[in-house]
């Protein structure tokens, strides 16, 4: 299970950001990880204890080699979250265009009976 805040708290770095990218596309291991980036080894691997302790990522050692990937339910939680936010988000601008749409209505002479 993902936990929201460790969650967002690890997707606020860029490269961590940049990690889950690279992971979209399948597997790779700490040392393909760590290639595009002019940091060390061990710099990496703290990004990668940082995703994996917020759940987006899991670990896995063959021999010597790490290999990394998205846990399979990484996003789900933060995508139940965000979709619940859209929904609130949704229905506000909705009463807001219904709410400009009477108040430009009121405010257009034309839409208004003449009782002259």
């Amino acid at each position: 299970m993902t936990d929201l805040d460790s969650a967002f708290s690890a997707l606020a770095d860029p490269t961590r950001r940049a990690i889950l990218a690279r992971l979209a596309s399948g597997e790779a291991t700490v040392m393909e990880l760590a290639q595009p980036f002019e940091m060390s080894q061990p710099a990496i691997s703290r990004h990668l204890k940082v995703l994996e302790g917020a759940g987006l990522i899991v670990r896995r050692a063959e021999g010597t080699r790490r290999h990394c990937s998205l846990a399979p339910t990484a996003l789900h939680e933060l995508e139940q979250w965000l979709a619940m936010l859209r929904r609130v988000l949704e229905a506000n601008y909705g009463r807001l265009d219904r709410l400009l749409a009477t108040m430009s209505l009121e405010n257009d002479p034309s839409k208004t009976e003449n009782k002259e």
